[in-house]
């Protein structure tokens, strides 16, 4: 017997949807869930793919997400759109709310999308790719669980704080990058801890504060760090305050302490902000679009590579041969069925 199981990426879309409709979400909440498992796992983003399905289980199960919930669209001024999520997972109201994103920048140039109230598993690189599917530019960021330390401290604050972004190419994919203000995503950290991995060195601290390699440490008595000391953890600032104070929703502390040490996903708030090229020069937009091309050539033809290629380059593998996951893995998700 292999240590793995290899699934289609219909198989994938299939276990996902059945054990989440087994904890009771809707369709509409199951399906939206399941299309960002999927697609995280389709382009080898492990920590973001079908090993979520753990945490968004237990969630469920605890009670702490509106299986039925259905976003409300508010339309803020003619530039800011508001999505209560209404207690449920984010994917649904990202969907419903980037359809009124993508109308209000065709109009204003530049538009934001609030999404509030809402539990958040997932990567952000899904939204701002889909954005630049429509030749928009787009920023997103999110706090979470308070988990990492700011620099020069050993109590954990900020929440992983992800941020993206995504550029239109002419040709292929866009240019999206997706990365955690602390040193690695906390999924990252799981996934160590589940095969008995040593981490990296720069990773995460003990309760006292000292460097530790031991996940089970980070993670239950720890923090984690930010990325670049003080950099990352300004960036981690400047996010919080972002999607949570401006927002009228939660920091990474108050999201972790309505948790109440239950593990369940983050309850917390969302900025995404978009960007139409038309609007932003006056020069032709051919002109403009080769010159970002000439950035990019100049960065790959030096042998150096562009965020996501290595995303993508999967994505190319998996659409031919599906995906692989690890046993034990499989049987997890599998025994959430019972």
């Amino acid at each position: 017997m292999t240590d793995t199981v290899s699934l289609s990426l219909a198989d994938a879309e299939a276990l996902a949807l059945q054990v989440l409709t087994h904890h009771g979400l809707s369709p509409a909440h199951a399906q939206a869930i399941a299309r960002v498992m999927v697609s995280g796992e389709r382009d080898e983003c492990h920590s973001h793919g079908l090993f979520r399905l753990l945490m968004c289980a237990r969630s469920l199960r605890e009670g702490k997400v509106a299986c039925h919930a259905e976003p409300v669209v508010s339309q803020r001024s003619p530039a800011v759109v508001a999505v209560d999520a209404r207690f449920g997972f984010s994917p649904l109201a990202f969907e419903v709310g980037s359809r009124h994103l993508i109308e209000k920048v065709r109009h204003t140039g530049i538009a934001a999308l609030v999404i509030n109230n809402c539990f958040h598993f997932s990567a952000l690189w899904p939204e701002v790719e889909s954005l630049a599917a429509h030749n928009i530019c787009a920023l997103a960021m999110t706090p979470a669980h308070a988990c990492v330390a700011p620099a020069g401290g050993r109590k954990a604050v900020f929440g992983t704080n992800p941020l993206a972004f995504s550029w239109p190419r002419p040709n292929g994919y866009p240019y999206v990058f997706d990365f955690a203000t602390s040193a690695v995503a906390r999924g990252e950290i799981e996934l160590y801890r589940r095969s008995g991995r040593a981490l990296p060195p720069g990773w995460g601290i003990d309760a006292d504060g000292a460097p530790t390699t031991d996940a089970a440490t980070v993670l239950q008595q720890g923090a984690m760090l930010t990325f670049g000391g003080h950099k990352g953890s300004a960036l981690a600032t400047m996010i919080e305050l972002l999607a949570g104070p401006l927002l009228g929703d939660l920091t990474s502390l108050e999201s972790l302490a309505i948790d109440g040490s239950i593990g369940s996903t983050p309850r917390h708030g969302e900025l995404i902000l978009a960007f139409d090229p038309a609007f932003f020069s006056a020069s032709a937009p051919g002109a403009d679009q080769a010159r970002a091309e000439h950035l990019f050539e100049a960065i790959t033809g030096q042998g150096a590579r562009l965020p996501s290629q290595r995303r993508f380059e999967a994505r190319a593998r998996s659409l031919a041969h599906g995906v692989s996951i690890p046993r034990a893995l499989h049987d997890d998700i599998l025994a959430l069925l019972h």
